[in-house]
């Protein structure tokens, strides 16, 4: 019998609140503007108000953010987070937290898209920094991939597509040597889930349930409080 005891359909979860800082392109304050390539992602509004713009091929929305609003988007979504005050979110990941794994590009502009290097440089925060210095990387980063959102946005509501599918482009370029490394994750996250259900589905048709007895509960507490992340300081669970 095939078992599987992550959370539920081997999603993960995270707490994030939401950076205040206002940004140098526009002055909202907010996240840093991103799209992930193979997972959906959740948001569930647990205090404060603010919003989140996305951009897709069908064009730039803005969908208002208050306690108990629960919004998801799916693969190829850029999304950025609007701070008006106080937003605090509960993230829920797809494929045992791919989103915070990796599974994600900002929206920096085309010179720093051209290579993994590059964009790494640009993208990785200091491993050793001290706090300020950490928090100053994400800010530039911040800024860098704010601008480069809303050209991304000036040029799709001027009717002009290349620059959105040039970014697909070379988002897709960038992560391709990752991708066997994802597939192990989601072979052991949510391939496996599916794979316990189809099992306890096979036994239960054949009116068996012996897999009842193997009942567990689990609890976690946030292994990381405040680490920086994309779009806010997150506390992290290890699921």
């Amino acid at each position: 019998m095939v078992t599987f005891e992550g959370l539920p359909g081997a999603v993960a979860v995270s707490q994030l609140t939401v950076y205040d800082w206002p940004a140098a392109a526009d002055g909202l304050r907010g996240g840093t503007p991103h799209l992930h390539l193979t997972c959906s992602e959740g948001y569930v509004v647990i205090g404060g108000t603010g919003s989140v713009q996305t951009l897709t091929t069908t064009g730039f929305r803005q969908t208002p953010l208050a306690p108990g609003a629960l919004v998801w988007f799916t693969p190829g979504t850029i999304h950025r987070l609007v701070n008006d005050g106080g937003l605090r979110i509960v993230v829920l990941m797809q494929n045992s937290g791919l989103p915070e794994a990796g599974d994600a590009v900002l929206t920096l502009p085309p010179d720093l898209l051209t290579d993994p290097e590059t964009y790494s440089a640009a993208a990785a925060l200091p491993p050793d920094g001290t706090e300020a210095e950490r928090e100053r990387a994400a800010r530039a980063r911040r800024d860098l991939a704010v601008a480069g959102f809303l050209a991304l946005r000036e040029a799709a509501e001027a009717g002009d597509p290349e620059p959105l599918a040039a970014f697909h482009r070379a988002a897709a370029a960038l992560v391709r040597p990752r991708t066997e490394e994802w597939r192990t994750r989601w072979e052991q996250g949510a391939a496996l889930a599916a794979a316990a259900t189809a099992d306890q589905l096979d036994a239960l048709g054949r009116g068996e349930g012996d897999h009842l007895a193997g009942a567990r509960v689990h609890e976690r507490r946030p292994v990381v409080r405040g680490r920086f992340g994309m779009c806010g300081r997150l506390d992290v669970y290890q699921v």
